[in-house]
């Protein structure tokens, strides 16, 4: 019988499509996609990204749209806490078994990716190495701890558009507060005059980020 997991879905090993590096000792990023998309879509991301890391892009558990969610949500941006936690459980049962411990892990997330980063993120900062939080928020009220110097130590770089209508304007506010003035993150900060889309600068951007990593 399938074992299914309190948020509704079937509880087996992820889908992961792969690039860059094969050496299993390189830096691996995890690429999150946006709700109703694909891992393949956002692999596309790692052809702008330093070809020195390994890129694991994840499906998301949940089939939603034609594509794949990370959580049940209560609105735009604001995740199930049951739905979320049982999600990221999922994701960590995969990684832990994927990645030796001491191999440095980054988060690349965007839109509902962005979110699920920063939930595992928030969730437990001494696995990862730095998370991108693209065009996305935070999950705040959603069970995971976000408190003062969090983050301490941890680079993160969150990139949003100025014109992005999809994401609530103040999850987005708040995210870009929290991150830059309360996590004790080591933070790379920008908004552009952009939608609800990655640009040629962001992607830049991440790939710069990820460099100096």
């Amino acid at each position: 019988m399938e074992r299914r997991a309190h948020g509704g879905f079937a509880v087996t090993p992820p889908v992961v499509a792969l690039a860059g590096s094969t050496d299993p000792a390189a830096p691996l990023v995890v690429l999150l996609h946006g709700r109703g998309s694909h891992e393949q879509e956002i692999l596309t991301l790692s052809e702008h990204l330093p070809p020195a890391f390994a890129y694991a892009a994840v499906r998301a558990p949940i089939a939603e749209g034609g594509g794949y969610a990370w959580f049940a949500n209560r609105g735009i941006g604001r995740p199930v806490a049951s739905s979320l936690r049982a999600t990221m459980d999922w994701f960590r049962a995969w990684l832990d078994s994927y990645a030796a411990v001491g191999r440095p892990v980054i988060l690349v997330g965007f839109s509902g990716g962005a979110a699920f980063a920063g939930g595992l993120l928030l969730d437990d900062p001494t696995r990862y190495a730095g998370a991108a939080i693209l065009y996305g928020t935070l999950p705040f009220d959603a069970g995971v701890p976000v408190t003062g110097e969090r983050l301490a130590g941890v680079p993160v770089l969150v990139a949003q558009g100025t014109q992005d209508t999809v994401i609530p304007r103040e999850l987005l506010d708040r995210t870009w507060d929290y991150v830059r003035d309360e996590s004790g993150a080591l933070v790379t900060a920008r908004r552009d005059s952009a939608g609800h889309g990655l640009t040629a600068p962001v992607l830049q951007a991440v790939n710069d980020w990820l460099a100096a990593l």
